[in-house]
């Protein structure tokens, strides 16, 4: 390719990840031939960090990590920077969602994610077979995985560090409402929302995206945008893809992500696109 980057940043679910929620052998080596040949490369994901473990093969190494839509950086597994959603925030939120029967996950740094007892009955009905014909095979997953296995039930919210929100619905009439509450709710408490699918919003700190997260993690490496380029999918990568050098869009992703990148894979991110298109343009 024309341009070689120094640093590659790669979104996961929709990207690495496919659709049943794994990275591929060939994504750990090919991301291994890179970093061999010097070439730093990270995850830029909407995911929180504990959540990236499950879901990787084993010794999967990168250089970094940008988690839960830029409100943290780890190096391995030291944390570089976080930014928290505050109490406030939480609780007027949480309120809001149980009058609208929102489904709802609550990420703490640290611990898992957090619903409250009192709402699992409405929270739990939101993913009852059948899945909805439009709702993702891997968000549907994940949210069964989630409310099995890794989501806390708690009586109240306890601490004070909390890295973002994710929210889910049925349907996309249901979610519209909700992040028409949540744009009213701006007007009082100043925060950022994002979404990855037509289903869910995200909630994090104001002005924080993928992007800014980048940015940060940019001066921990010394590089510059002008040095780098990244891989996504959906809207939650838009900030990302409109502040590297060189973007790449999965052909999985929607025209809208497509028309504002300046490449986009050949195959989807169930044949693994990441590896078919990296080996390609560095002819690995």
């Amino acid at each position: 390719m024309a341009f070689k980057p120094k640093a590659i940043f790669l979104d996961m679910d929709g990207t690495i990840l496919n659709h049943h929620n794994k990275v591929s052998i060939l994504t750990k080596e090919i991301i291994d031939e890179l970093r061999r040949q010097g070439i730093f490369v990270f995850i830029a994901t909407g995911r929180s960090f504990d959540e990236i473990e499950g879901v990787v093969p084993e010794g999967f190494q990168v250089d970094g990590f940008v988690t839960s839509n830029g409100m943290a950086g780890y190096i391995g597994k030291e944390a570089v920077f976080e930014h928290s959603l505050t109490l406030e925030l939480v609780e007027a939120i949480i309120e809001k969602a149980r009058k609208n029967k929102v489904y709802y996950e609550l990420f703490p740094y640290g611990r898992s994610r957090i619903t409250l007892k009192q709402d699992q009955s409405y929270v739990e009905d939101e993913i009852r077979d059948p899945k909805p014909d439009d709702v993702g095979i891997n968000e549907w997953l994940s949210r069964k995985q989630a409310i099995k296995e890794e989501v806390a039930w708690e009586e109240n919210i306890e601490g004070d560090k909390f890295s973002k929100f994710y929210f889910f619905a049925r349907t996309e009439d249901h979610i519209n409402e909700w992040k028409d509450e949540l744009d009213q709710l701006k007007r009082k408490i100043d925060f950022t929302t994002s979404t990855s699918s037509k289903h869910n919003v995200e909630v994090m700190v104001a002005n924080v995206s993928k992007a800014s997260g980048i940015k940060q993690m940019l001066k921990r490496f010394d590089l510059s945008e002008a040095e780098i380029m990244a891989i996504g999918d959906s809207d939650n990568d838009l900030p990302m893809l409109e502040f590297v050098r060189h973007s790449v869009a999965m052909k999985n992703a929607p025209d809208h992500i497509k028309e504002i990148t300046d490449d986009v894979t050949e195959f989807t991110c169930d044949e693994d696109g990441v590896y078919h298109y990296l080996k390609e343009k560095f002819k690995l």
